[in-house]
């Protein structure tokens, strides 16, 4: 096969997909690894795809976020794994941030039967803890967003300036070894890195297709992470990078 059929094939594959792992393209295509990370290299150049560790990933384009009701029915499983990984990690007393992600809204259906203050900027998870015994529940108010169902802006931000945050309980876009986790709305980006800045454990929960993944606003980096926790198909090679890096890795099963 010629590099252009074979690459021609590639974006294929990845217009289905949405991310590929080098292993499995050169199993598909018959051909050597090391050709299809060269491949992977030339289409990286001209803009058809981006490189990650391990693979590659279709450009994701700046684009209007989906309604929260269509984010919340995506990856239900993976979703329902990563929270009870998540409430696991939660103890007695402690002050929680929940952030507005359809992922973090999926933990509040595990969170442990204890003492328990909770900080959110999400209208979902105020309507989904406001008859739960034992919780106090703070809303940080701010502009409110009626696509993410969430509070955003400066008034939101400074409302931080008066908490201790025990954990922080997060998820985003993408997740990417190099540049950190990013997000498409930019306001909702400035909000979680002031977050993130007060917070003591800073913990993302994201599926293993957020891996590797960029977009368009950054408000972290790897360093700045606590734990990931995702799903069973989370790429190994990338978790093991991360831990590298210092982050712990819990990975449903």
């Amino acid at each position: 096969m010629l590099a252009i059929d074979r690459q021609r094939r590639i974006l294929d594959l990845l217009n289905v997909a949405g991310s590929l792992r080098t292993i499995d393209v050169a199993a598909q295509l018959g051909v050597t690894d090391e050709t299809v990370r060269k491949d992977f290299e030339v289409l990286d150049k001209r803009g058809e795809l981006i490189r990650i560790h391990g693979g590659a990933s279709r450009p994701e384009r700046i684009k209007e976020e989906q309604p929260f009701t269509e984010r919340q029915a995506i990856r239900r499983e993976e979703k329902l794994v990563i929270a009870r990984l998540a409430a696991s990690r939660i103890q007695a007393n402690e002050t929680i941030f929940l952030d507005a992600s359809s992922t973090v809204l999926t933990l509040t259906e595990f969170l442990p039967d204890v003492p328990l203050t909770v900080l959110t900027n999400a209208l979902n998870v105020v309507t989904a803890l406001a008859e739960r015994p034992h919780v106090d529940l703070i809303c940080t108010g701010g502009v409110f967003d009626a696509r993410s169902r969430s509070f955003i802006g400066l008034i939101a931000e400074n409302s931080l300036k008066r908490y201790n945050i025990h954990r922080m309980f997060f998820s985003g876009n993408g997740l990417h070894l190099d540049r950190g986790v990013s997000e498409r709305n930019s306001l909702q980006a400035a909000f979680k890195e002031r977050v993130i800045a007060g917070a003591e454990d800073v913990v993302m929960l994201a599926d293993a297709s957020k891996l590797g993944q960029k977009s368009a606003f950054y408000f972290g980096e790897v360093s700045d992470l606590s734990c990931l926790i995702t799903d069973a198909a989370a790429d190994p090679g990338f978790t093991n990078a991360l831990e590298a890096k210092g982050v712990e890795v819990r990975r449903g099963e």
